[in-house]
């Protein structure tokens, strides 16, 4: 049951980065300021509190699934440590990088916006495509440790 608990949860977060990358970060530099902002402001509101629950959560139960099948000497052990380690990867750079630029971001207004808001966005565009691959490569080393090697 915990297994697919968490090839839900490993889901759910890589469709959260996912999602943003197909639909807004292949696109960002097309905004304006303004619509930069708001866009920004509106995505930060939506996730930010679930995130801090659901990604926490999956790690939690990733470590639970890669130590289970440790212990029976599994060959999915490797898949689901290399998933495992792949998505802290992702929260790392969350928190060390995404998050801190939210921050700045929930306080701009087009009139106070920094001159280099542009490359702010650049830095935030190239982090959040960096996360959205190392997300779903967990999710696809979950799956083969899971559904094909855990057989």
């Amino acid at each position: 049951m915990i297994m697919h608990i968490s090839c839900v949860l490993t889901m759910l977060v890589t469709g959260v980065f996912w999602g943003t990358w197909f639909t807004l970060t292949r696109s960002i530099g097309d905004f304006s300021a303004e619509e930069f902002i708001h866009i920004g402001k509106v995505i930060i509101a939506n996730v930010a509190d679930s995130m801090k629950i659901l990604m926490p959560l999956t790690i939690l139960l990733l470590v639970v699934n890669t130590w289970a099948e440790y212990r029976i000497k599994s060959r999915a052990f490797y898949p689901l440590l290399a998933s495992l380690i792949l998505m802290v990867v992702t929260l790392l750079i969350t928190l060390l990088v995404e998050v801190p630029i939210d921050n700045q971001i929930k306080t701009w207004t087009a009139t106070t916006i920094p001159n280099n808001w542009e490359a702010i966005r650049a830095k935030w565009a190239w982090y959040h495509g960096l996360r959205t691959i190392t997300s779903i490569a967990s999710f696809f080393l979950f799956s083969l440790g899971t559904l094909v090697l855990n057989r």
